[in-house]
């Protein structure tokens, strides 16, 4: 038996060709799978739904210094947050993954620019800046957003920490044997 939205030959018919997404610098924003510009990244414009619902890189830019000259910036702090951060949450921890993905026209969208976005040389600055304070900082951001997401304040959070093993090739400093393991690695817990 084939049901109404299916057939034999073609599978799932889908109901919607093109979904639209708010605009970018008033640019409208369309995901369509009729070609043409083509991502492969095209769950960075879902990230940024989400972002932009609760507000987590914007909360992160007001909290976290910038002490560059206003008048020489060509990539807002904000940005900078949004690349990096909708980077790591695709799956791209390495910096030079930004040489490329910085002229992908769904990583702009989603970081809501209509230009290049910053190289990896740029977000390498962004990151050496971080210090103590500023880590400080973005922790208090993280909590006071997840705190702003019940609707009262919990009575009490239980926070469950897993060990990481990152296993190293080479001889790096601070990498361990560890038993457990069986290897070489860096632990941060």
């Amino acid at each position: 038996m084939i049901n109404e939205n299916h057939t034999a030959a073609t599978g799932t018919v889908c109901n919607s060709e093109v979904f639209t997404f708010p605009a970018v610098k008033k640019c409208a924003v369309q995901a369509s799978f009729t070609g043409g510009e083509v991502s492969s990244d095209g769950g960075i414009a879902l990230l940024r739904q989400t972002d932009r619902r609760i507000g987590l890189t914007r909360a992160l830019a007001q909290v976290l210094p910038d002490p560059r000259d206003p008048g020489r910036i060509k990539h807002p702090l904000l940005s900078l947050i949004r690349q990096r951060l909708y980077g790591l949450a695709a799956g791209y921890e390495d910096l030079n993954d930004h040489d490329t993905l910085r002229h992908d026209l769904a990583w702009q969208t989603a970081v809501e620019r209509d230009r290049a976005l910053a190289s990896s040389s740029t977000l390498c600055r962004l990151e050496n800046r971080a210090n103590r304070q500023v880590a400080w900082a973005v922790h208090a951001g993280l909590i006071n957003q997840f705190i702003a997401s019940f609707p009262q304040t919990p009575a009490e959070l239980i926070l469950d920490f897993d060990t990481t093993d990152d296993r190293v090739h080479g001889r790096q400093a601070g990498a361990f044997f560890h038993g457990y393991y069986g290897d070489y690695c860096f632990l941060p817990l």
